[in-house]
């Protein structure tokens, strides 16, 4: 196990500038709790006292890394679970919560934040307080962010805190990423939505119902469509509309063919129909987002 460092647990100002920023880093840290020992090693300000027994309230977002060692956690949303090394848990403010390490001890990194950029992602149920735990593997990558946040919030350099908070967003997303993809894994559904993409990138200029695409995949339309949705984020028309937009906009910008020639490329029933959706999703028709993009084109009908 990594022997600790010193100099490695930090307590960050906040100013009204970095507020504005939508994220802003409070806390990070990183420690080695060596076997048979007391825990926590380190005393912390009084807001951030803990006791394992008794557990604690934050009044912010945390990030706790294990690299290596096991232990347990538990909150007020989550029961008592055993966590190993490669787990991230996210801790909630006004949430009581206890984690600490088996008698081998463990490595520890963590870094705590607050803002209203990440309140936006809470509630939009990107992630749940009945759902805190994360199992994304030993990442070097994951640990080198958590050590260069304690270095830059160390060095305090103009800016640094526009810096490490949005390497927390990378983590966030990383832990994000990881969970939707373990979730869905290599399953049939991921399979079907992997096919069902295939097919619509290949039929852009004449698109498939979105019906005729699950029965295409031996699935039933109302499953095809929650799995999409459900890893996507779009369902399958939305995906589809999507594909011809951006198909749109590329013909555009890169052929001389006018805008009738693209509508009906793009097998839509008119040059209206087409204008209609064009401007809808990129607020102007197309024939301003041509000129806008070549302003010498005179192609534009």
């Amino acid at each position: 196990m990594a022997t600790q460092k010193n100099n490695n647990i930090r307590y960050l100002n906040v100013s009204v500038t970095d507020e504005k920023w939508g994220i802003t880093v409070t806390t990070a840290g990183h420690q080695c709790i060596p076997p048979h020992s007391s825990y926590p090693l380190s005393q912390h300000p009084k807001a951030y006292a803990f006791n394992p027994q008794n557990g604690r309230i934050l009044n912010e977002y945390q990030l706790i890394y294990i690299s290596e060692g096991k232990g347990y956690f538990q909150s007020a949303s989550c029961k008592k679970q055993k966590i190993k090394a490669g787990t991230m848990i996210l801790l909630y403010p006004d949430e009581w919560h206890s984690y600490y390490p088996e008698e081998e001890g463990w490595y520890e990194h963590w870094v705590g934040f607050k803002g209203h950029y990440i309140e936006s992602l809470i509630q939009n149920k990107f992630f749940s307080r009945e759902k805190p735990v994360y199992e994304i593997g030993v990442n070097t990558t994951i640990i080198s962010l958590y050590e260069d946040i304690v270095t830059y919030a160390t060095e305090e350099r103009v800016g640094y805190q526009q810096l490490i908070s949005s390497m927390v967003l990378y983590i966030m997303g990383n832990v994000y990423y990881k969970e939707k993809n373990s979730t869905l894994g290599q399953s049939i559904a991921l399979e079907k939505i992997n096919e069902a993409r295939a097919i619509m990138k290949k039929t852009i200029d004449s698109p498939i119902p979105i019906e005729t695409i699950a029965q295409n995949l031996n699935v039933g339309y109302s499953w095809f469509r929650s799995m999409f949705k459900k890893y996507t984020g779009v369902s399958p028309a939305q995906y589809q509309l999507q594909l011809r937009y951006l198909r749109a906009k590329e013909l555009l910008n890169t052929t001389q063919m006018t805008v009738s020639e693209i509508a009906y490329a793009l097998n839509f029933e008119s040059v209206a129909q087409f204008s209609t959706f064009f401007r809808k999703k990129e607020g102007i028709p197309p024939f301003q987002f041509r000129k806008r993009g070549n302003p010498q084109q005179t192609n534009t009908k």
